[in-house]
């Protein structure tokens, strides 16, 4: 349930401006996914099945991607209905989260290209640490603005932002674990980015009305 909120909030535009940069990071991932060019398929005596399949890294890493940016907006937003009002530093903090959703893409092109080749287990590690950057300052707002109720609203759900200070910090120590485990399986790693993107997809406690 919404937590109550004392008069106007202040964070409207930062909320409408962060939304845009996640629509945008989140709609650059498709474009490692080609269109199979006639003219290539007909040099290479190539169908156009084949080249389809071909691009399966492509479209695993598109998906996971894509996944993860958008569990990550809707945690955003899910901490911008306990927080009121924001200062500097907070803006800051959000503006260096941006930067480094709008980075998504260039790990995701990494993976996709060498996923499949002896240079995997390097791409896997961009991959992951690029996200180990974004889930550090995930948790930097998220605390900096909780720590003592100084951004929240009032009578907030003390429980319930307890528990999501406690949630949030799982996925940097997981992505950490994810970019130590390419050094022995990048199918490992892979796959726990993946778990990471289903536990956070979860709905959380139910907050306390």
């Amino acid at each position: 349930m919404t937590p109550p909120r004392d008069g106007e909030k202040e964070t409207g535009r930062l909320e409408a401006f962060s939304d845009g940069v996640f629509a945008v990071a989140i709609t650059l991932l498709v474009l490692d996914i080609k269109t199979p060019r006639a003219a290539d398929l007909a040099a290479g005596h190539t169908s156009l099945t084949d080249a389809l399949l071909a691009q399966w890294p492509a479209y695993l890493s598109y998906v996971l991607s894509f996944l993860t940016v958008l569990i990550m907006w809707i945690n955003h937003h899910r901490m911008f209905r306990y927080i009121r009002r924001v200062d500097n530093t907070f803006l800051l903090l959000n503006g260096l989260l941006l930067l480094f959703v709008t980075l998504a893409p260039f790990p995701t092109s990494v993976l996709a290209e060498y996923v499949a080749r002896p240079e995997a287990g390097t791409a896997a590690m961009v991959y992951s640490g690029s996200f180990i950057c974004i889930g550090v300052f995930f948790n930097l707002m998220w605390i900096y603005a909780s720590r003592r109720g100084r951004l929240l609203v009032r009578g907030y759900d003390r429980t319930a932002v307890k528990h999501m200070t406690t949630g949030y910090l799982v996925g940097p120590v997981v992505y950490i674990a994810a970019f130590l485990l390419a050094f022995f399986s990048v199918a490992a790693s892979v796959g726990l980015c993946y778990l990471l993107t289903i536990f956070f997809a979860l709905p959380g406690k139910k907050e306390s009305r």
